[in-house]
């Protein structure tokens, strides 16, 4: 398997309190930059988060996340439809560099926990095509749907644990829909991602 790369850390970032609309032109404005004009990216055009792990408690946990939305082949996909589940959201992109040397991992933890208490989404940023990202989806057999998201607006939802910038990240969701655990970054092995969601299932007992 390819070496996995080593990447800077990142800070979260927190929208600023603007209308919606605003912000999301101003995502979409981000994400559709050219790398060499993003700082701090080391010209990829994005910001790896270098696999760094975090944990809430569930008295800490904010609101539950809700969105619907269009998968890659066109079809509908709706988050609230999971709520009891345990939600597993990878953030990535064809295009991402970092995405393909986690990307087996992340599959391979899918494998392992999807069912009655698992669910795993995807969500494709930054992909102009369809067919790009379906080809992705097809060379790493990816058992899951994900939302089609060229402009990044579903990462919004996610403010203050995700970055627009840092791809690729994956959230857990507990069986409210709050985020309970994410990564920013490269997922560090398949069974730390695994060890993050049984660690959420059995809070249920």
């Amino acid at each position: 398997m390819t070496a996995r790369l080593r990447a800077r850390r990142t800070g979260l970032v927190r929208p600023s309190p603007a209308p919606r609309a605003v912000l999301v032109a101003l995502l979409a404005g981000l994400l559709l930059t050219a790398c060499s004009g993003l700082q701090g990216t080391e010209g990829k055009g994005y910001v790896s988060g270098g696999g760094t792990v975090r944990e809430i408690d569930p008295a800490d946990r904010d609101g539950s996340i809700s969105f619907t939305g269009e998968a890659v082949d066109g079809s509908k996909l709706s988050l609230p439809e999971q709520r009891g589940k345990v939600v597993v959201l990878n953030v990535w992109g064809a295009w991402c560099g970092e995405c393909h040397v986690e990307a087996e991992d992340v599959v391979a933890a899918a494998q392992r926990t999807q069912g009655d208490d698992v669910a795993f989404l995807g969500i494709n940023v930054r992909d102009a095509s369809r067919d790009n990202a379906a080809s992705y989806e097809r060379q790493y057999d990816v058992p899951y749907p994900s939302f089609y998201d060229p402009t990044g607006e579903l990462l919004l939802e996610f403010h203050g644990t995700l970055s627009a910038s840092t791809i690729p990240s994956t959230v857990v969701l507990d069986r409210e829909g709050r985020v309970a655990a994410s990564v920013l970054g490269i997922v560090p092995t398949e069974q730390t991602l695994v060890s993050l969601i049984e660690k959420v299932v059995a809070e249920d007992g």
